[in-house]
């Protein structure tokens, strides 16, 4: 649940100016009818019950909320040693999305006076008009799981033939999505994804039904890689390579409405890899392996992700999250949007992979994903390149996290 958050201690108008000048929810039985005379016998027809209206639906279950315990900077592990110019820009775009709500709107106007090039400054905006809370999840505990994923480069071609043999399909035309929120307000932002059948909704076929049969007109682009092809639609977004030199990126356009199943999870349940092999690396190396299970592996995801095709004006602009603004590398989370507040500064504590060292900084929750459920399970953006693949592939650690909210004016 949330907690009340503290007034604001200081001025704001006075915050800005030294911020501007910094430094740095049985009938009974017959009666016998005499013999004689015969009297033919009226029937008796009972009143028609009333009708009962059918029972309204039951809402579907609201997943238990995280607590948010007030804290103070001082609590942050690393908070005074992290440069907060280089998380600046990406708290800029959360701004350019949140700067109309109430509780937004003071901060985000202040932010635009500070001097984006004083560290000093940015420390002193962000202590002045936001208070830490440390994020508890529903069953006591305050440590999470936290994961990393980048823009992945595939090569393609807008046609089928030669090495181009896997398709990446935009939303398909029969695909219907229903916003369970207008039903239930408390499930604002959950839909639900099928398809038409006589007047009927079913589900929409998952990832197995769609790579037998495949969705003929839906063709969006063909790559010559299908494992890379599955782990695109894991990131959620990517760039593709065409055979005339033109690079276009991939965004993420919706998904089949089934449920994301790891498919490094089902191989440690099968004994096939451990716990600590299962990395994406673990995994591709597992494929090469065994190339005839390949398809088995993959069916046991059912979800399927849709793309859509984007121009690529600047390489160095990263691809847009939930919020929709381009994600900052190393400074974009992505977070499970019914827990923490989509755009918010998110404060992590945790390790890069392999050298075990600390990763404290100050993040931005802009994007989800079908894989990050609960209240502490960061997905951190490493960007694009090899060593951003490197570093995601192999990012499964324990951290704690703090939510940043601003805080109230009397």
């Amino acid at each position: 649940m949330f907690s009340t958050r503290r007034s604001l201690p200081v001025c704001a108008a006075a915050v800005a100016l030294v911020l501007a000048g910094c430094a740095t929810p049985p009938p009974p039985p017959a009666k016998p009818v005499p013999p004689e005379p015969a009297v033919p016998a009226v029937p008796v027809v009972p009143p028609p019950a009333p009708a009962v209206p059918p029972p309204a639906p039951e809402a579907p279950a609201v997943p238990a909320k995280a607590e948010f315990l007030p804290a103070r900077f001082a609590d942050l592990p690393g908070w005074e040693r992290d440069d907060l110019r280089a998380a600046w820009p990406a708290f800029m775009l959360s701004c350019s999305k949140l700067g109309g709500s109430v509780d937004w709107k003071e901060p985000c106007t202040i932010a635009k006076t500070v001097d984006a090039g004083s560290e000093a400054a940015i420390r002193l905006f962000f202590e002045s008009f936001f208070d830490p809370h440390q994020v508890i999840a529903p069953d006591g505990s305050n440590t999470g799981l936290i994961t990393g994923y980048y823009e992945p480069l595939l090569r393609g071609a807008r046609k089928k033939g030669g090495p181009y043999q896997t398709p990446l399909y935009k939303v398909p035309d029969d695909m219907v999505i229903i916003d369970v929120g207008s039903v239930y307000p408390e499930l604002a932002n959950k839909r639900v994804r099928g398809r038409l059948k006589g007047k009927r909704v079913v589900p929409y076929p998952a990832r197995e039904e769609i790579a037998r049969t495949g969705l003929p007109g839906s063709e969006l682009l063909w790559v010559d890689d299908a494992v890379e092809a599955f782990f695109l639609e894991v990131q959620g977004s990517g760039r593709v390579q065409l055979p005339d030199g033109e690079t276009v990126r991939v965004a993420y356009a919706d998904q089949n409405g089934r449920p994301y199943q790891s498919i490094g999870k089902w191989l440690v349940q099968k004994g096939e890899l451990t716990l600590e092999q299962a990395t994406a690396q673990g995994i591709k190396a597992w494929i090469d392996g065994h190339p005839t299970r390949q398809q088995e592996l993959f069916n046991a995801n059912p979800s399927y992700v849709f793309f859509k095709e984007e121009k690529l004006p600047d390489p160095k602009v990263g691809p847009r999250g939930t919020l929709n603004v381009p994600l900052t590398p190393q400074r974009s989370v992505a977070i499970d949007r019914s827990q923490l507040p989509l755009g918010a500064p998110i404060y992590l504590n945790t390790t890069l992979p392999g050298d075990e060292m600390p990763l404290q900084r100050l993040m931005l929750a802009q994007d989800t994903g079908g894989a990050i459920k609960g209240a502490i399970r960061l997905d951190f953006f490493f960007g694009f390149g090899a060593e951003a693949a490197d570093y995601a592939g192999r990012m499964k650690q324990r951290g704690n996290i703090w939510v940043l909210l601003p805080k109230l004016t009397r």
